[in-house]
């Protein structure tokens, strides 16, 4: 497949506003393993309707050098349409410097005609996700995919008479407190083996939901089971609970970041004598070390086989990987766990996965997108590999759960909320500890947090409390007659009539479809990731930028999220943590997170010593005090992930926000501005 960069060079231009040259090559690279189904593959993905880039490997054989050519044709077009997206040779010295918004919207779609054939999903987001403009509020954080849609969801609570908003905080919506759930989570005591086997009783509600997630999902009820688990992590530990290491005894990862879900199935996994691996991201474009995963993968020592976790894209960088990796662990006696969590509403509907079927999958429900992250996940396992699990000696499977219709006097206990909020950052700022522990399901929003009651020392932010979004259970209508929405729910005939269970969120997905939601997405995060880079420091001798991304930069076929960091104007990082906040603050909700894994190559050594940062973290002592204690290395950056309902809007907004950093007194500035208002002050 093909890969593009670029290099600028400087030229003069108009104050605040530094023009490049910019030079682009276009280079063709050449995997070094082979599939017999490659070639297919290539051809069914040559138009772009499906994550093409996931099947990197080309055919050594391959003869059609014309279709190739238009291919890396195609590649560099983008590329080149992407710069030309946003004034060419173009740099922004100042935020003040920044073309307007519908000057910047017009340019965007000059660059990328087609994107106006994507209308359809800005209708879907004005009326039935209108909370988001309403409330101006930039999400961009979420992981999972959504259940309902916010009018769904008006539709069936009253909502309470809104309190005027303060003039220090973003306008909000309220609602009643008493909100019912539609349905409600309850654990059960069960053996998973024992699950997967007889599946148990299963209400009507269950098997509407399950037969509803697995269509959306695109798998086949005849070739897996599907089990409920509370949230993400759940589903992850679980598995490793009954995955059998002590003859199969690997557990092999492939995330260039730290993710608490992986991280509790290795915690679990080493209980059991597993021997933990990771495959290594080569810097700086963090991709797969090829040598040394192909090197794990293809040992000939069978105890050295197990299991191998793979993601298909990072979810922090949005790099992606082949799937040929899974076809290739499968082949030599892995068993494979795809977390599908990272992935589009609709790519469990392309080539690859319906060429290489894993072993396991995890993926994650949340409730309502930007406003309800409350939700649960599930664990599907392919029958033939569930023989497996039948010499376990784990007795109760912990973090199974049952769906139950609510009832009226039902209260949601605070143990058994799934808020799905990814506490590896939470966890790291030690906000609200105990009562996030239980909520912590990584699906719905990687790090949520209020920024109102807080000021800044120096340069760091606190927290004294977190954005409430609603705890209560997902909610499932129930209807006598169905209503006219695309990919309408399975309907049950029965004596009381024909009911239906809508999850809009999934029908607003499966109505805009595959081809639209990735055409949208690789336009919008190209032009964000180009726009990042536009920015520079004024006076500087070297033309300093203001952000460095990690991972990919623009191309084709990177994934839907990006990391970067923001750096001074004396080339020094600004916390991360620090430009969350500061992004709350304007209602633009980012996550922050630790690439971890990554492969420096002799030459690269001094800049190694430069960006790694050691990792500390804290453990209960014996007295009760805590210690601290170094874990490792990695880069903490800021990133942004873009869904289903992200708009050109949110992308400008977080480029005009970012851009602010310009302004070497732009930190010292917002600290005083809170100072003024007397706000509190709370320490990290």
């Amino acid at each position: 497949m093909t890969g593009l960069w670029f290099e600028p060079t400087r030229g003069k231009g108009k104050e605040g506003r530094k023009t490049t040259n910019t030079r682009t090559r276009c280079r063709e690279k050449t995997g070094k393993m082979y599939s017999p189904c490659i070639r297919e593959a290539s051809e069914a993905c040559f138009h772009g309707c499906c994550l093409a880039s996931l099947l990197r490997f080309p055919d050594p054989h391959a003869t059609d050098q014309k279709q190739l050519s238009s291919v890396a044709l195609s590649r560099y077009n983008f590329a080149i349409a992407t710069v030309a997206s946003l004034f060419p040779n173009t740099q922004f010295t100042n935020h003040e410097s920044l073309p307007p918004f519908d000057e910047s919207f017009s340019k965007f779609n000059e660059a990328y005609p087609q994107y106006s054939n994507t209308e359809r999903a800005d209708q879907v987001r004005a009326q039935e996700y209108y909370h988001l403009s309403m409330s101006n509020h930039v999400c961009l954080d979420y992981i999972g995919h959504g259940l309902f849609s916010y009018s769904q969801q008006q539709n069936h609570h009253m909502a309470a008479p809104a309190a005027p908003p303060s003039s220090s905080s973003a306008p909000s919506l309220h609602f009643s407190p008493l909100e019912l759930p539609f349905f409600e989570i309850s654990y059960k005591s069960v053996n998973l083996n024992s699950q997967l086997l007889y599946g148990g009783e299963e209400s009507e509600l269950e098997t509407k939901i399950r037969k509803r997630i697995m269509g959306f999902m695109n798998i086949s009820e005849a070739e897996y089971s599907m089990v409920f688990t509370a949230n993400q992590s759940s589903a992850f530990k679980l598995l490793a609970d009954f995955y059998p290491f002590q003859s199969n005894q690997n557990l092999l990862t492939v995330y260039d970041y730290e993710n608490e879900a992986v991280g509790a199935m290795i915690c679990a996994s080493k209980k059991k004598g597993a021997r933990v691996l990771s495959a290594e991201f080569s810097w700086p474009d963090l991709r797969i070390h090829s040598e040394k995963l192909k090197k794990i993968i293809l040992s000939k020592r069978k105890r050295r086989r197990g299991l191998i976790v793979f993601p298909l894209q990072s979810r922090m960088t949005g790099a992606r990987y082949s799937y040929l990796w899974m076809s290739m662990a499968q082949e030599n006696g892995w068993h494979v766990l795809l977390d599908a969590c990272a992935l589009g509403p609709k790519d469990m509907e392309t080539l690859g996965l319906s060429l290489f079927r894993p072993d396991f999958l995890i993926c994650s429900f949340f409730k309502v997108f930007g406003k309800n992250p409350s939700g649960f996940a599930c664990l599907f396992v392919k029958k033939s590999s569930a023989s497996i699990f039948k010499d376990s000696t784990t007795a109760i499977s912990m973090g199974i759960v049952s769906l139950l219709p609510a009832t009226r006097s039902a209260q949601f206990p605070d143990e058994l909320v799934s808020s799905d909020i990814e506490t590896e950052q939470t966890s790291k700022l030690k906000l609200h500890e105990d009562d996030l522990a239980a909520a912590s399901s990584l699906s719905g929003p990687l790090h949520v947090q209020t920024m109102s009651n807080e000021t800044f020392e120096s340069h760091e932010i606190s927290d004294d409390s977190f954005r409430q979004k609603g705890l209560s259970c997902s909610e499932i209508v129930e209807l006598e007659m169905p209503l006219d929405i695309p990919q309408s729910l399975n309907k049950d005939n029965s004596a009381h009539g024909s009911s239906e269970i809508e999850c809009r969120g999934l029908d607003h997905a499966d109505s805009l479809g595959l081809i639209l939601i990735s055409l949208r997405a690789r336009f919008l995060i190209n032009w964000l990731v180009n726009a990042l880079m536009s920015l520079r420091h004024p006076h500087s001798d070297n033309g300093l930028p203001l952000v460095r991304i990690y991972g990919p930069n623009i191309s084709f076929d990177r994934g839907p999220a990006v990391a970067f960091n923001v750096f001074d104007w004396k080339g020094e990082k600004v916390e991360p943590t620090l430009v969350q906040k500061l992004a709350d603050r304007s209602n633009i909700s980012l996550s922050h997170g630790l690439l971890q894994h990554i492969w420096f190559s002799d030459k690269d050594e001094e800049e190694k010593e430069k960006i790694l940062e050691l990792k500390t973290s804290e453990v209960e002592g014996t007295l009760g005090n805590k210690k601290r204690y170094k874990s490792g290395s990695g880069i903490p950056v800021v990133s942004a992930a873009l869904g289903l309902l992200t708009n050109f809007e949110d992308m400008y907004k977080i480029w005009a926000f970012v851009s602010r950093f310009l302004d070497a007194d732009f930190v010292e500035k917002e600290r005083w501005r809170y100072v003024a208002l007397n706000q509190k002050t709370v320490e990290v």
